[in-house]
């Protein structure tokens, strides 16, 4: 039996250029922000977990991936989203959490979260073995990265337990995960040679190894398209160097089709061409986060406005007090001088800051913005300065003028254009 996605999928080999977005997110209000979209459009909602955010010993969210299904299903039905419309994936699904142990120990790990979400009830998996562990030599092989996958898949086939069985991504030109953590001012486009190989060495080991039956669940491939995000800068996807690519794709047999990771922040333009392309599953995340974080400082900023100093959140001084004490998640990623690193802790686009609204003292001042708003009336003259589109639609009453609905609907402003050109046409 397809799955909603492959049905979704299919409908380009009638020639309708129809894709989806992937809402990479475990923040509440991003959740709701895309659950919102997905009703609006009454289009499907695709929510993916990474290995980092969601595994079997809870991630950075502390939620194990049953926790997080119910999590998204509660944002989805408060948003009028059937279960029937959602889908469930798992992002990165491999060693990558545990590549300081040796191979044989971190792909045991693997092993059990794949099977975890699968249990779980996620029914789009991407098989991630691309990265090395301690005892490896890297670059791997696409030959070990296949062999891997496989014992993923196979875990993955072991706890289907549901009439629905999973679909599966490949790939082993996988962009690391949230953007690149050094200044990248050119990418080429996987080369045909490199996409043919990797998918001709995944389909023997899935034949290989007794997955033959389970090859035409795998829908989707990773690769580069050419684009990507650093700290400040952005990548944009130039169809003419991804054009070999998209016409190797366009000739294979195979119903596959590419899976783009890191196209936050690109133009509108791009998606409508990536999806055209091929690139028909689009990745978003960090971009989401900066969306929310953008709307909080304005939030703050009307804030200091409207509210007696002592009362204030002083939320902006929290966040970088906190980064601060607690620099594991952001040092590694930001170089340079102090002054350089402050300024890359709250705006770089790698968005470094979405591992930190969890904490606490920065879940405290965020609810006491949001109380302290909440008391009062924002001036439509002051929001019409902090947040001009959010204030056309207050005055059009397509939104409600509460703080959070402002901040959900500055994340809905990313997710519009990827809607948009997702769209099946």
């Amino acid at each position: 039996m397809s799955s909603v996605l492959q049905e979704h999928l299919a409908k380009r080999r009638q020639g309708v250029a129809a894709g989806i977005n992937s809402v990479c997110s475990a923040h509440p209000w991003v959740i709701r922000a895309a659950a919102e979209q997905a009703a609006a459009d009454g289009s499907l909602l695709l929510v993916e977990a990474t290995s980092n955010q969601v595994n079997q010993f809870g991630g950075y969210t502390g939620m194990r991936p049953a926790e997080f299904r119910k999590f998204v299903l509660g944002h989805a039905g408060a948003a009028g989203v059937g279960a029937e419309r959602l889908i469930l994936g798992g992002d990165h699904l491999g060693p990558n959490p545990w590549r300081s142990m040796t191979s044989a120990e971190a792909m045991d790990h693997a092993a059990v979260m794949v099977a975890e979400y699968v249990r779980a009830g996620f029914s789009k998996i991407h098989l991630d073995a691309s990265m090395a562990c301690a005892d490896d030599a890297a670059p791997l092989s696409d030959e070990v990265v296949a062999q891997r996958t496989v014992q993923l898949c196979k875990a993955a086939e072991a706890a289907c337990v549901r009439d629905e069985a999973p679909v599966y991504v490949i790939g082993t030109e996988v962009p690391v995960p949230g953007g690149a953590t050094h200044s990248v001012h050119d990418l080429e486009a996987t080369s045909v040679a490199a996409a043919a190989h990797t998918l001709e060495v995944h389909q023997r080991a899935f034949k290989e190894q007794g997955l033959g039956h389970v090859w035409p669940r795998v829908v989707a491939m990773v690769v580069q398209p050419g684009l990507e995000f650093d700290h400040d800068a952005v990548v944009a996807y130039d169809r003419q160097k991804a054009s070999q690519l998209v016409q190797w794709l366009r000739a294979q047999t195979e119903e596959i089709v590419f899976e783009a990771h890191s196209t936050d922040y690109q133009l509108p333009g791009a998606y409508v061409e990536l999806v055209e392309d091929g690139f028909a599953i689009l990745k978003v995340g960090p971009a989401l986060t900066f969306a929310m974080r953008e709307a909080l400082d304005a939030l703050e900023d009307m804030e200091v406005q409207l509210i007696p100093e002592k009362r204030q959140s002083h939320l902006a001084r929290v966040v970088e007090e906190t980064m601060l004490r607690e620099p594991a998640d952001w040092m590694p990623y930001y170089s340079g001088d102090a002054a350089a690193q402050k300024l890359l802790r709250r705006y770089s686009y790698s968005d470094r800051i979405r591992y930190y609204w969890h904490r606490p003292e920065i879940v405290a001042a965020v609810e006491r913005l949001i109380v302290n708003l909440s008391a009062v009336e924002i001036p439509e003259s002051m929001l019409s300065r902090y947040l001009p589109a959010q204030y056309l639609r207050l005055r059009e009453k397509a939104i409600g003028g509460d703080p959070v609905s402002l901040v959900v609907d500055k994340v809905r402003d990313v997710l519009r254009a990827y809607a948009a050109a997702c769209a099946a046409r």
